[in-house]
């Protein structure tokens, strides 16, 4: 069978924030079960541009796969490489801009499912771009959420960005004026930003709030301080090992003997029910994710599988 190229215009059309849930889900409880393996992002770099590249197997799915990207400082562009399992060919080529920002929404998604409060209502929320709308739109998929402020520098566009995530998750998001007011009284918190340093004081996290922090993959950059991780009584990494690599939210903290990764756990062992994402309704929990290939593999099978139901793509020799 030929191999299909999938456009971003196509996944769009085939993929959705439930597709999504449902397919990292599915990663997850098959990594907790033997059934998938991970490999953390590698990079290689000139000094105009970086090609990052993870790749994952997913036996369950009879594919193995690679997410493989390029940045500069003009463009990043995004592709995900699917192959058969049991023959080794190449089955799709896919654009994966629009899946890798549905497929990290889902992850958090699925971590707020098993570690927030089940009667979390409010959210706070840093960041206005693209990986902001999916983690808010995962988030309210899972959770029954009134109300969502959200703090970003730029006040224009922070006001546009409340009005549109008000009118497409049919919630009340507001623009907070100040970082603290997306912190204080929220029963979740969502960071998703470029931010180097730290975007708010741990100390004014409130009993039983869940954090979801995604928005470093690289050590030099923490969107936490080493407060917001003491005050941490459970911790859960989307990968122990990949944030090892990543998690610059994590080495202050560790530097200062907060805390370490041997107290963590991986979402795939929270959503197997090998540990616990949540003991009592006081905790705050804090889910880490640095982005993982299997979740790039699972979604972009799903992806490829409605394509050929559909018959959209292009077919192109493997």
């Amino acid at each position: 069978m030929p191999a299909l190229y999938l456009t971003e215009a196509d996944v769009c059309l085939l993929a959705d924030m439930r597709t999504a849930l449902d397919a990292v889900r599915g990663a997850f409880t098959a990594l907790g079960e033997g059934q998938a393996e991970n490999m953390p992002r590698r990079r290689a770099a000139t000094s105009t541009a970086m090609l990052h590249g993870m790749h994952a197997a997913a036996a369950y799915l009879g594919v193995v796969g690679a997410k493989v990207y390029a940045t500069t400082k003009a463009a990043a562009r995004f592709h995900v490489l699917l192959y058969d399992a049991t023959t080794g060919e190449l089955t799709a080529m896919i654009e994966a801009d629009h899946l890798g920002r549905l497929r990290t929404g889902a992850a958090s998604g699925v971590a707020t499912e098993l570690m927030a409060r089940p009667d979390a209502r409010s959210v706070g929320l840093f960041g206005t771009g693209r990986q902001a709308k999916t983690q808010l739109e995962a988030v309210c998929a899972v959770r029954r959420i009134t109300k969502v402020e959200v703090f970003s520098r730029n006040a224009e566009r922070c006001a546009q960005f409340a009005e549109e995530m008000s009118e497409q998750l049919r919630t009340e998001v507001i623009p907070a004026l100040r970082p603290d007011m997306a912190v204080m009284e929220k029963d979740i918190v969502i960071t998703a930003t470029s931010a180097k340093s730290p975007l708010f004081d741990g100390r004014l996290i409130g009993e039983g709030t869940h954090l979801n922090v995604v928005g470093s993959n690289f050590l030099r950059k923490a969107e936490i301080d080493v407060e917001a991780v003491r005050r941490a009584d459970i911790v859960v990494c989307d990968s122990i090992e990949a944030c090892k690599l990543e998690a610059g939210d994590f080495v202050a903290a560790i530097e200062a003997g907060v805390t370490c990764y041997e107290n963590m756990h991986d979402l795939a062992a929270v959503v197997t029910g090998q540990a616990t994402g949540r003991a009592t309704p006081e905790d705050v929990t804090l889910f880490k994710s640095v982005g993982l290939a299997i979740e790039d593999v699972a979604l972009g099978h799903e992806v490829l599988r409605r394509a050929r139901e559909a018959g959209v793509g292009r077919e192109f020799a493997g």
